[in-house]
């Protein structure tokens, strides 16, 4: 009975369950649980996501690097078959499945020779030799 009399005298067993530390280890683990859930879920749906995209045709990218396209997917087996360079093909786990490469936007033309790349001179007519010096010569004159 001594020690019942003991617990019973110590504050911090009186204040039980209530206490504002033990109110806020509770709020911190809730949250700590939410935030798992959230992570959880947005893991899922990227993945549901990928699972989406992924068909015959599709560039891809292994979790162990390797790149190619895929040329048939097995959904009973979940096996894929991808074709790593022309006439070479590979079989690999479809969990494998790093990232989707998307198809690349159309790229900017680069020219052939220099012409272009005179900022809005293209629209005026082209000059002779003879003309540009001209030119370069009454520019100069004006300078000095």
């Amino acid at each position: 009975m001594l020690s019942s009399s003991i617990l019973a005298a110590d504050p911090a067993a009186q204040a039980g369950l209530l206490s504002p530390m033990n109110l806020l280890l509770f709020a911190m683990f809730a949250l700590l649980i939410f935030m798992m859930v959230r992570k959880q879920k947005k893991t899922k749906a990227a993945a549901e996501e990928q699972r989406a995209k992924l068909a015959p045709g599709v560039e891809m990218m292994t979790n162990f690097g390797l790149f190619g396209k895929v040329i048939s997917i097995d959904e009973a087996e979940n096996k894929i078959v991808l074709e790593i360079s022309p006439g070479t093909t590979a079989t690999v786990h479809r969990q494998t499945v790093a990232k989707i490469i998307a198809p690349e936007e159309a790229t900017a033309v680069v020219p052939d020779d220099a012409s272009s790349l005179t900022l809005g001179k293209n629209e005026q007519a082209e000059e002779t030799p003879e003309e540009s010096i001209e030119r370069l010569n009454n520019e100069n004159n004006k300078d000095n």
